[in-house]
């Protein structure tokens, strides 16, 4: 069983604890989360077989490793095919599972509680979005985690109205869609309030905002203050928009600054979200706390790239405790003075690479202990 720096055994409670207090310190420096990373991979490979099969193969052992980079990255598309909980799944209260929009299967990250999710995300959202306003009177553009209870998302975008909104924040989506009276009437009374306003939901949501408001020559302008969070892309729901003309329409229609309108960049797969500092330039450069690091890498080898030079993002998220902490994506990026740049999904040789990490993933995963 792993153990501590005391020298102490690590149970689940205990790692829970010693992440709840890292999260909470306003200051920590990288061996703090080297440890603390060693730590969770040692438990993560002690409890959670396909995964230390798959570390196993590549030479990687809580003996071997010494830094967190040195961690083996799980492919994303493993999520859909294998079952990564250290916990038994029969015991697992929460499942969130992705959207299903690509490929025929859908990933499932399991939690035996979100007291970790949810401190995660409420700090990183108080500090990144919420600009040192304890709640805001807020519209959410997406179905409400009882509507969804398997979508971290519907989860997050609660979350953030429960904790951070007024009492007079509204989920402004049913069954059929938007609620655009509803929504019109709110957005009227907010720019005639002079209260700060906040918009949050799904990028293809404000598409569908844009174009009824575009349909029915209506604009606004928001009070000062005002902000947007969008998030997930469009994922087939809505035209595609490019970033430029997506964030000046919502400044050109909402009045709401591109500075003041941010992109969360998370997913199933992770228990930690990355935020920009507006969109007054595309792309824009992205981090997370100090619970989480980024590398940027090449898909074949594992091996980091040169900051400036584009490959393949690894998440290292220690939030993400009952599963793998160490994600290799799908998603293209540069690491940059900051925190890095997301480029999209990637093409022709990561995309191949990331095929090959997958097969190499099961094929180890799958075998016989």
């Amino acid at each position: 069983m792993p153990q501590s720096k005391e020298g102490t055994f690590m149970t689940e409670a205990s790692i829970i604890a010693a992440l709840l207090a890292f999260m909470q310190r306003e200051e920590t420096t990288e061996a703090d989360f080297n440890q603390l990373a060693l730590q969770l991979f040692a438990w993560q490979f002690e409890h959670n077989l396909p995964y230390a099969r798959f570390a196993r193969q590549r030479g990687r052992t809580p003996l071997t490793v010494k830094q967190w980079r040195q961690i083996p990255a799980v492919p994303i598309t493993a999520f859909k095919d294998l079952t990564l909980s250290c916990r038994p799944v029969a015991e697992i209260p929460h499942i969130f599972m992705t959207s299903g929009t690509t490929g025929t299967g859908r990933g499932r990250s399991y939690h035996p509680t979100l007291a970790v999710y949810d401190r995660s995300m409420l700090i990183n959202f108080r500090q990144r979005f919420m600009a040192g306003y304890p709640r805001l009177p807020m519209a959410i553009l997406f179905p409400h985690s009882s509507e969804l209870p398997n979508s971290s998302l519907a989860h997050y975008l609660t979350l953030a109205m429960q904790e951070c909104g007024t009492p007079d924040s509204e989920v402004m989506v049913d069954a059929q869609g938007l609620k655009l009276p509803r929504l019109i009437a709110a957005l009227e009374q907010a720019q005639a309030s002079g209260r700060p306003y906040a918009l949050l939901g799904a990028s293809y949501s404000f598409v569908h905002l844009l174009d009824e408001l575009a349909r029915q020559q209506l604009r606004f302008r928001l009070p000062p203050g005002s902000r947007i969070l969008d998030t997930g892309g469009f994922k087939g729901q809505s035209r595609e928009v490019a970033a430029e003309a997506f964030y000046s329409a919502l400044q050109q229609t909402l009045g709401v600054p591109r500075s003041h309108c941010i992109n969360m960049y998370g997913m199933t797969e992770l228990s930690t979200q990355f935020y920009d500092a507006g969109n007054e330039i595309c792309p824009p450069v992205k981090s997370g706390p100090h619970w989480i690091r980024t590398r940027v890498v090449n898909p074949l080898t594992g091996a980091d790239v040169p900051e400036g030079e584009t490959g393949v993002l690894v998440h290292h998220d220690l939030a993400h405790f009952n599963s793998v902490s160490a994600i290799l994506t799908e998603d293209a990026g540069v690491m940059v003075p900051g925190g890095f740049q997301l480029l999209g999904r990637v093409a022709g040789a990561d995309a191949k690479g990331c095929s090959l990490a997958m097969e190499s993933f099961l094929a180890a995963a799958q075998a016989r202990a």
